[in-house]
């Protein structure tokens, strides 16, 4: 008689079994860790000459913050945070040397990626109440730290991120050529598709930067010259020698009422 007892695990329903995965997961959890190690040990190594009146080394390694999940596009990973301690204690606290890791700071709760990825889900027609469920396959079934509360936080924080950009001062940027194009989105499901006015610039240097972009109907003259308009105000008085752009003839149109003296080329 056999003593061997197989044990066939039994999974949750709406969960991936997936070992690839898995070990994807676990490469990484263990990559981080060690590239955190290394942070904190590159740190501390920059203080090693200095020393307290005893003799011991002022700035070291003082174990890990607390175990913490991390959502990543491969899933949720735990990891604890190095920490540093400056054992000085002839000096105010302010005046202490402290640790900040770049590659986890103190409260990230999601990877950059993955806090690029939320917008675009958001602007193809996912409502904040479906993120969780969207989300569950990459995130695990929970998908915690992205209830419907923190996706309305995040198209807040967005919202107020477009209006700084939309208000900087351009007055010291000077554009070679600028090229125009309406980029059209079914963007939030709306019935009707909207029309984003899009204007690109070339420095003297030849690098390209965003110069301007809202929401426009269709592409009118009149939407057209609301965007000149506000590029203008913002303190672009040097015109673009040459725009580039279709056949649309909104934009030509508004072009020469804001900018008479850059010249047309069509694309």
């Amino acid at each position: 008689m056999k003593d061997d007892i197989t044990i066939t695990p039994l999974y949750q329903p709406g969960s991936v079994a997936d070992p690839l995965t898995e070990i994807a997961r676990d490469g990484a959890r263990r990559m981080l860790a060690a590239a955190l190690r290394a942070e904190a040990d590159t740190f501390v190594e920059q203080y090693a000459e200095e020393a307290l009146p005893d003799g011991r080394q002022r700035i070291v390694r003082h174990g890990y913050g607390p175990q913490r999940s991390i959502q990543t596009g491969i899933g949720p990973l735990d990891v604890r945070r190095p920490k540093v301690r400056d054992r000085a204690t002839d000096m105010p606290a302010e005046k202490k040397v402290r640790f900040t890791s770049s590659i986890l700071p103190k409260w990230a709760r999601r990877s950059k990626s993955l806090d690029a990825l939320l917008p675009v889900l958001y602007l193809r027609g996912i409502s904040t109440g479906d993120f969780q469920e969207a989300l569950s396959a990459l995130l695990g079934v929970d998908a915690p730290n992205l209830s419907p509360g923190v996706i309305s936080r995040l198209t807040g924080d967005w919202q107020q991120e477009y209006d700084r950009w939309q208000g900087r001062d351009l007055s010291a940027r000077r554009y070679v050529y600028i090229w125009a194009d309406g980029v059209y989105l079914q963007a939030r499901m709306e019935p009707q598709a909207e029309c984003i006015l899009v204007i690109l610039g070339a420095t003297p240097e030849g690098k390209k930067e965003l110069v301007g972009f809202q929401v426009g109907m269709r592409e009118s003259a009149q939407s057209w010259r609301e965007l000149l308009v506000d590029i203008k105000a913002r303190g672009l008085k040097v015109p673009p020698e040459i725009a580039v752009g279709d056949g649309g003839m909104g934009f030509w149109k508004a072009l020469d009422e804001v900018f008479p003296g850059t010249h047309h080329q069509r694309c």
